[in-house]
């Protein structure tokens, strides 16, 4: 998590999936949910569902006959991912997520959004919390993200998101969540007295936010693998204990109810670290601001935090040297700003001393940020066409999450409205 209008709408069947075979919900798997509740597995390959279920409703001419017609479009998978409105969106949010998903734009459905009920599970500035929502739509918008092939909205416009949670904590052992890595680190920071339940509950906010829009894939960082992995566990129980033949009972289609997402973790670019500590991921809460470049700060500011980064003691530059994680840090975000291959950069840098070397550094970030700073100064100055945007992005994403949220309640039981 470390935690985005789009015309993907192919069918309401695409995006509730069927099983199939009802032999998913017993045997081995039924035992496992039934007598352990508390076991979550890791490292084990699943296999998602691939939407083939394509229904074409169509009229045809008294005058022809009735024959089933094949459509040629081909069904892509969809991909979810958002980005928390703390803090400022920094080098490491734009090359491990925002950069990414301009190319899968075009590729698969995509769903990208601001992920502002996230954002309160920690102490946070409510005079803040609207203004940072904006922006950072605003630098999505920037930095790529095409309105014509992703939806982008708010995660709090879509009220199924926190509905869904409540459904899926019902289903959740509480001993998954105490295993989660990142509850017990930030909850030693703040101290357990002063701890929220949302610290706690995040997971299966974050389960909701993939699952309601039955995501194939999840750009997703190392940090972040264990809660993806909680999802895809969480999926398999709740289509066990209510899907499949129970499901059909109660009058609804049978089947899985969700899909069980796989992760999509880019080969580069993943893990940007801090320009102070090579060993440490470039981070929002990091209390220097010197150990990050924001994607709106200006040319004087970036070439000081280079300036003043983190080097060692070696001449020239290399990749993957396990005695010099700020060379392959620094290494690493050139290669990535200015386009070029591993091998380009590591040849082009390789006899540079580090003056050298930041002076190049710094004049590419400069010139590729500035077109993103420049559009994100218009975005921002047109409040009309953002709001125009989100409340697009919502209205789309709200017609998939609303369907799968009604599978839900069907399935579980609930009196229909």
């Amino acid at each position: 998590m470390g935690r985005a209008v789009l015309s993907q709408f192919l069918t309401l069947s695409n995006s509730t999936p069927r099983l199939s075979s009802s032999l998913r919900f017993c045997g081995r798997l039924g035992s496992k949910y039934l007598k352990r509740p508390g076991s979550i597995r890791h490292n084990r390959t699943i296999n998602g569902y691939n939407g083939a279920g394509f229904r074409c409703c169509c009229s045809v001419s008294l005058s022809q006959p009735a024959v089933p017609e094949t459509s040629s479009i081909p069904v892509r998978k969809r991909i979810v991912s958002g980005v928390q409105p703390t803090g400022a969106i920094h080098l490491g949010n734009y090359l491990g997520a925002i950069k990414t998903w301009i190319e899968l734009q075009n590729s698969y459905d995509t769903l990208f959004f601001i992920v502002d009920l996230h954002a309160i599970t920690l102490p946070y500035d409510t005079q803040q919390l609207s203004k940072a929502t904006r922006n950072t739509a605003a630098i999505y918008l920037a930095c790529g993200v095409d309105t014509s092939k992703a939806s982008v909205f708010v995660q709090s416009h879509v009220r199924a998101h926190v509905e869904l949670m409540w459904l899926l904590s019902s289903a959740t052992p509480i001993g998954w969540l105490n295993r989660m890595i990142q509850f017990k680190e930030k909850s030693r920071k703040a101290g357990d007295e002063n701890v929220g339940v949302a610290l706690l509950t995040y997971p299966v906010l974050m389960a909701s936010d993939i699952l309601l829009y039955q995501s194939d894939l999840v750009p997703v960082g190392e940090d972040q693998k264990q809660h993806l992995e909680l999802t895809r566990e969480l999926a398999e129980r709740v289509n066990y204990l209510y899907g499949g033949r129970k499901w059909k009972k109660l009058g609804g289609r049978g089947g899985a109810i969700f899909k069980v997402p796989e992760p999509l973790i880019p080969p580069a670019g993943a893990r940007v670290m801090s320009l102070t500590d090579g060993l440490s991921k470039m981070s929002k809460s990091a209390p220097s601001d010197q150990s990050r470049i924001n994607l709106l700060d200006p040319k004087d500011v970036i070439a000081n935090k280079i300036k003043r980064c983190k080097t060692d003691s070696f001449s020239g530059m290399e990749f993957d040297s396990p005695e010099r994680p700020e060379c392959n840090n620094l290494l690493s975000i050139y290669q990535l700003i200015s386009g070029k291959t591993k091998e380009e950069a590591a040849q082009e840098c390789q006899d540079m001393n580090w003056g050298t070397f930041k002076t190049l550094l710094t004049d590419a970030l400069v010139d590729h940020l500035h077109p993103i700073q420049v559009r994100h100064e218009e975005i921002i100055s047109d409040p009309a066409y953002l709001d125009g945007v989100l409340g697009e992005g919502a209205t789309k994403a709200a017609a998939i999450a609303d369907a799968t949220l009604s599978n839900v309640y069907q399935a579980m039981g609930f009196l229909y409205r």
